[in-house]
């Protein structure tokens, strides 16, 4: 069961939870009890492959809201991809989760969430529509996820100006069942947007809304996944595991404490910001000031009030000493994420993007006064989506992968909407009354 953070006596199951998204108080959905992983799982984990690994830790976590076989069938199609851990330094290792279908790690959740909702849905008649608001990466995983699955429609909503050319060809290029609004303003504006919408009463009467962002609490599960299947490769095991994390809403970090709630052997996170380094301010002074963001170079990033931070201070309840005992925060400048590029090529020759670039540094710095430990950071999107910056940055050409070769020659088709939920509600009630 589940209950929401603005009321922790409430109760909800897990299909109920997936499919509203958001509980009706405006607050998100957390569990109960953390299940914990036996000894004997993470004594045979690195004998586990991915999809095995996965499973038993979602299986784990569910306890029987999903039947072991149907679960198992969701694991395998939503994990068509790696996530290897790569040396880049003694000590140093890069998680790449960029090996999906739009080269970032946003399509572990979008896959497992669709594949998930498909089924909870599989004998209902009325059409849902997953509404989402991106930075960057979570629309176009979302879209492609989603893309063609029966019965669901996806509306995402991205900030004009505001992503990158190539997360703007992935976002705005599928169609069919996948429509996305240029929104005149920023992310927060977005995320504010979608929030409106699950409260307007008109909207609840006519159309079944939910959400694919990670205030989805299935877009989290699959998200611990990787976590348990980096440590499984490690060649050391027995030494202490720090994972530096980028973070903007701070869905992938809560992951992280997700795992690590069911027994996964950590010893820090450590939160990586750009500019917007609400937590880490938070952390360092005890006090959470949400403001507007902030443009910057790692764009995913830029949020000025994450949503997921209603989960950890659900989780830490609320105690700043139960948040510094396992959290470290460090902001970074577009001008050190842009060295931090550079140096790590020159030394290592690995090619960063802004995101990643920003967890090397702060996995860096926290390494300058912690030694002798596992240091692994959240390599959370192929350099290509980004590739006028790191080319400008480190003066060469940037190989452009397949897939996203081809979304660059298609036609962009998106509505462009100013900020406020008037234009929004005219979009989604557009399609039909009863939908």
């Amino acid at each position: 069961m589940f209950y929401s953070t603005n009321n922790p006596k409430s109760k909800t199951s897990f299909s109920e939870a997936v499919l509203q998204g958001i509980a009706p108080d405006g607050g998100l959905f957390m569990p109960y009890s953390f299940p914990v992983l036996s000894k004997e799982f993470f004594a045979s984990v690195h004998r586990l492959s991915f999809r095995e690994m996965s499973f038993e830790v979602a299986r784990t976590f569910l306890g029987g809201a999903i039947s072991d076989p149907d679960l198992e069938k969701i694991v395998d199609e939503a994990l068509e991809m790696d996530a290897p851990l790569v040396k880049v330094s003694p000590s140093v290792y890069a998680l790449e989760l960029f090996h999906g279908p739009t080269l970032a790690f946003k399509d572990f959740g979008a896959r497992f969430l669709a594949r998930t909702m498909a089924y909870l849905t599989r004998n209902s008649e009325r059409e849902i529509t997953v509404l989402v608001a991106t930075s960057g990466d979570t629309g176009s995983a979302v879209a492609q996820g989603f893309y063609g699955v029966p019965g669901v429609k996806v509306c995402l909503l991205y900030p004009s100006g505001k992503v990158s050319h190539i997360q703007e060809q992935q976002l705005t290029t599928l169609g069919g069942n996948i429509t996305t609004l240029e929104v005149e303003g920023t992310f927060d504006d977005c995320q504010r947007m979608v929030k409106e919408a699950f409260a307007d009463r008109e909207l609840a009467s006519k159309k079944q809304l939910t959400s694919a962002n990670s205030i989805n609490i299935a877009r989290l599960l699959p998200q611990m996944f990787y976590y348990f299947y980096a440590y499984s490769q490690l060649e050391d095991r027995q030494r202490p595991l720090v994972f530096s994390v980028p973070s903007g809403n701070f869905g992938n970090l809560t992951a992280g404490l997700f795992a690590w709630k069911m027994g996964l052997p950590v010893k820090r996170f450590i939160a990586a910001t750009n500019r917007n380094d609400v937590v880490p301010e938070y952390l360092k002074e005890g006090r959470y000031r949400a403001r507007p963001s902030e443009s910057t170079i790692s764009n995913a990033m830029d949020v000025g009030a994450p949503s997921n931070f209603a989960r950890m201070v659900a989780l830490f309840n609320n105690e700043l000493a139960a948040f510094r005992a396992i959290i470290s925060g460090y902001s970074f400048t577009d001008e050190e994420t842009r060295a931090c590029i550079r140096d790590v090529y020159d030394r290592q020759g690995y090619v960063l993007d802004p995101h990643g670039a920003v967890a090397f540094a702060g996995l860096r710095s926290y390494m300058e006064e912690n030694r002798e430990l596992n240091g692994v950071f959240l390599e959370t999107a192929h350099p290509a989506k980004f590739r006028d910056t790191v080319e400008e940055i480190l003066q060469m050409e940037i190989p452009v992968p397949g897939p996203l070769a081809i979304c660059l020659d298609k036609p962009k088709k998106s509505i462009r909407i100013k900020s406020g939920l008037e234009e929004l509600k005219e979009v989604l009630l557009a399609s039909g009354e009863n939908a």
